[in-house]
């Protein structure tokens, strides 16, 4: 016989929750059934599950097949968790006494989680109700002498992180400009260095011309005849 773990819907319409049972694969969905779990109510924020943990844990292990929605409510209550920890044991990777040590520990943490959603949404509910009766929010609590001198000094860090991070900022730009006019510097010299070798080179040239001019004009007047007749 398959059995399955399964939600049974109670409730009026538009108003349902459901019962966790556990039944017979080919019996309706609210007809009979073998064991009651616990219960389902989708419609409360945060959605309210009451759940034997260990009688679920039990049909798992006896091989009912739960269905997608059953599978994610064991999840989210730490059933196949469990059954997680025990396969371990058996493997050896695990003591008993380790894993109900994870165990309890998860179970603790979710409960835990599970009560601050409540109240959270207890307090946001309160607090719609108080706007929409025009009730006026209570004042915010008066920080004590110790969190008003921790807020100071948080203040005071912060100025002070924020002055030296433009202390920072402004020499740094300084730099950056000292640079750039270095450089300017440096080219306009090398440029006037260029042009000074530029200027000697010309010099240097045209005295050559001069000097090869000389030269010639000596040659010519001492092969002349007439020069040397003179």
């Amino acid at each position: 016989m398959a059995v399955k773990i399964r939600l049974q819907r109670k409730g009026r319409k538009k108003r349902p929750f459901y019962h966790i049972v556990v039944a017979d694969a080919r019996a309706p969905r609210d007809g009979r059934f073998i064991e009651k779990l616990g219960v389902y109510n989708p419609m409360t924020s945060p959605a309210t599950i009451d759940l034997d943990r260990d009688k679920a844990y039990d049909w798992l292990t006896k091989g009912a097949q739960p269905t997608d929605t059953v599978r994610a409510i064991l999840r989210f209550k730490g059933v196949l968790y469990k059954k997680h920890l025990m396969r371990g044991v058996k493997k050896g990777a695990l003591t008993v006494e380790e894993a109900d040590a994870k165990y309890k520990e998860w179970i603790a943490d979710k409960e835990s989680k599970i009560t601050a959603r409540i109240e959270q949404t207890a307090a946001e509910r309160k607090s719609r109700l108080e706007a929409i009766s025009g009730v006026p929010a209570p004042p915010p609590p008066i920080p004590s002498v110790a969190e008003a001198v921790a807020a100071d000094d948080a203040a005071e860090a912060a100025a002070k992180a924020e002055a030296t991070t433009e202390t920072a900022e402004t020499v740094a730009e300084t730099t950056e400009t000292v640079v750039e006019t270095t450089t300017e510097k440096v080219e306009a010299v090398v440029e006037t260095k260029e042009a000074v070798v530029e200027t000697t080179t010309e010099t240097v040239a045209e005295a050559t011309e001069t000097v090869e001019v000389v030269e010639e004009k000596v040659v010519v007047k001492g092969d002349d005849p007439e020069w040397d007749n003179a």
